[in-house]
């Protein structure tokens, strides 16, 4: 409840961001490991956030899942330390600690007071280097995942999205669910997931963001403690870059469900493009989650045909998509599909106005600091920085960068971003979907 309590007090203290936010500093440790830091000495806190490339993607071939099970191992127990020991240690400290697995990469974050940081970096330290994944941890987790896998049998939005990324990504790592199949699931063995923490959770691969009060002395231990005895190197496979395929087609499944979910998206522009700052503006207008967006406006307000539509910039190691959603009762799918449609053609075509273009970059300036209101939010974004490789000034230099956005530098990014076509997914009763167009 404390540490509780503080975490909310947090977002207050660093509420002023992004002023503050901007005094990163790169600090490297006696043992060559690197870290971006925000130092604040005004809360008692610390958060650790990291990063392995690796992720889903790495999972062997016949053993989907593995990377996410491995994540959510992590925590089950390490060196001497079985799972309930190392549940109760945590616990006693009211340290948080998790890992979670995307498809290029595995995150962690650790959260503690300061005056508990030498027991909540040993604990990181086992974890990282010393998992146990004992057998009975493993099962009850395996179980878990399971029973989520069965859910997501029965549920519109995963069933349209696993189909989205299987016709996207065929034969590609992209397209298999992160989470595995369950046959992929009930193989895993704990050697599987040694193995493959062994070849991901390297030095050579690590991201790492730090905030909260602590003083250099204490981030250079913290270093070389928890991550200097892993790995120097990463063994990850190589991946494949490609676009996503099957744009033109329409994906069909029947469900008994009262709305008809509808997934699309097309080729996106990569994160390191020139164009993808005016890109990313060019999404916001048309979709991009506010209540002015093109799309918000026509589907929603306009001829009420679902409550949220969005359209939102997704950026890979090896490949880069726009991608939306929305859903809508079955008997007016199609109208909403080809409204989405018209919408997206006309920005290809057109481009955005200059009203909406000075909206946008105001809003995108002014709104980023909302996503800088904890501790936790700062460190991701350090991490996230790095990630893209987008420079530890950054956060100094996004405003400018939006600003710099022309008129017709807009025009060219919608164009390049929209004209591609879209590969669609509906999921319910979707008929007359059916009925028209490439459908299966």
């Amino acid at each position: 409840m404390i540490l509780r309590t503080l975490f909310a007090a947090v977002a207050f203290t660093l509420a002023a961001l992004p002023a503050q936010a901007t005094n990163i500093e790169r600090i490297v440790s006696p043992g060559g490991i690197e870290a971006w830091v925000v130092r604040d000495s005004t809360v008692p806190l610390i958060t650790v956030d990291f990063s392995f490339m690796g992720g889903s993607s790495q999972d062997p071939d016949d053993r989907g899942g593995t990377a996410s099970i491995m994540t959510s191992m992590i925590d089950e127990g390490a060196g001497e330390l079985d799972a309930k020991a190392f549940q109760e240690r945590l616990e006693n400290k009211a340290i948080e600690f998790n890992m979670r697995a995307g498809r290029d990469s595995v995150r962690g974050n650790l959260r503690t007071l300061a005056e508990n940081k030498d027991e909540a970096f040993e604990l990181l330290r086992l974890a990282l280097n010393q998992p146990r994944f004992d057998p009975e941890p493993l099962e009850r987790i395996r179980a878990q995942v399971l029973s989520g896998l069965r859910r997501e049998t029965t549920s519109p939005n995963e069933i349209a999205s696993k189909r989205w990324w299987q016709t996207a990504y065929p034969g590609h790592p992209y397209g298999r669910p992160s989470s595995g199949t369950p046959d992929s699931v009930a193989a895993i063995t704990p050697d599987d997931l040694r193995t493959y923490s062994k070849k991901i959770l390297a030095r050579d691969n690590l991201k790492i963001g730090i905030v909260g009060d602590i003083d250099v002395p204490t981030i250079h231990k913290l270093l070389d403690q928890v991550f200097g005895g892993l790995p120097v190197k990463a063994n990850l496979r190589g991946i494949p870059n490609v676009p996503p395929q099957g744009v033109g087609k329409r994906l069909t499944a029947q469900l008994d469900v009262p709305q008809s979910v509808v997934m699309f998206g097309g080729p996106g522009i990569a994160r390191k493009d020139p164009d993808f700052m005016a890109a990313y503006v060019a999404n916001h207008i048309l979709g991009g989650g506010s209540f002015s967006s093109r799309l918000y406006r026509e589907v929603r307000e306009v001829r009420g045909l679902a409550y949220s539509v969005y359209t939102s910039l997704s950026w890979m190691q090896n490949s880069a998509i726009f991608f939306g959603s929305t859903a809508t009762r079955a008997d007016r799918t199609l109208q909403a599909i080809e409204l989405i449609e018209a919408e997206i053609k006309r920005i290809a075509n057109e481009g955005p106005t200059e009203k909406e273009l000075a909206e946008a970059k105001s809003y995108l300036s002014s709104s980023f600091a909302l996503g800088l209101d904890t501790s936790g939010k700062i460190a991701g974004q350090l991490v996230q920085m790095q990630l893209d490789d987008l420079g530890i000034d950054y956060i100094d230099r996004r405003a400018a960068l939006i600003d710099a956005v022309t008129l017709d530098a807009a025009k060219r990014a919608a164009k390049r971003l929209f004209d591609g076509g879209l590969l669609i997914s509906v999921v319910g009763k979707p008929d007359a979907v059916a009925a028209v167009g490439p459908a299966n």
